[in-house]
């Protein structure tokens, strides 16, 4: 019998259309589904409703979708349907999180040109994956999780100016490096 906690098993209960897989899903990935949400959304009860959302996203994508990282597959579509649900939440307001956070990425950031934007996501990994460990971890949790610089300071123990002035140099850093490679912000 197959481990149905593998995420090779669980893809295949999908395949199938066994409801079982949104079940494994949830033991394995629900606390990360969350947390990303969270990250986004700062509301329990916003949270939960993407994380269930984000099941049948999921349950609708397989097939004909065969994600190779079930993880990833799966934090990619919690954390675009929290800023789909944080936007449509803030359009009264005005601000927040998720609008500081992408007006400092559209800094260093180019709006990809069409069917570019794989090239673009690849140079952005490249880049990271070159960057030291703490910066990488401070980057990723500002700009994929949408944690709050004040979350990320007490996370690494560091002052929110420490933080501020990494994310500030990291992103400097990556404008240069794809300023290298033809793309202009």
């Amino acid at each position: 019998m197959e481990n149905m906690d593998h995420d090779a098993g669980i893809i295949d209960l999908y395949w199938r259309r066994d409801e079982l897989a949104i079940r494994r899903t949830a033991e394995r990935y629900g606390s990360l589904c969350m947390h990303t949400a969270l990250g986004i959304l700062q509301n329990h009860a916003d949270a939960e409703e993407c994380v269930s959302d984000t099941y049948l996203k999921t349950w609708n994508a397989i097939p004909p979708a065969r994600p190779t990282c079930l993880s990833a597959f799966l934090t990619r579509i919690t954390r675009n349907l929290a800023i789909d649900r944080y936007r449509a939440r803030m359009r009264a307001k005005r601000g927040g999180n998720v609008t500081v956070m992408l007006s400092e990425l559209s800094e260093c950031i180019p709006a990809p040109e069409e069917g570019s934007t794989e090239e673009l996501l690849g140079h952005i990994k490249d880049f990271l994956r070159g960057q030291d460990e703490l910066d990488r971890r401070i980057f990723v949790g500002r700009y994929f999780h949408a944690y709050e610089v004040k979350a990320l300071a007490s996370g690494y123990g560091l002052t929110r100016n420490a933080v501020s002035l990494r994310l500030h140099k990291t992103r400097e850093k990556l404008r240069a490096y794809l300023h290298e490679r033809g793309y202009c912000v």
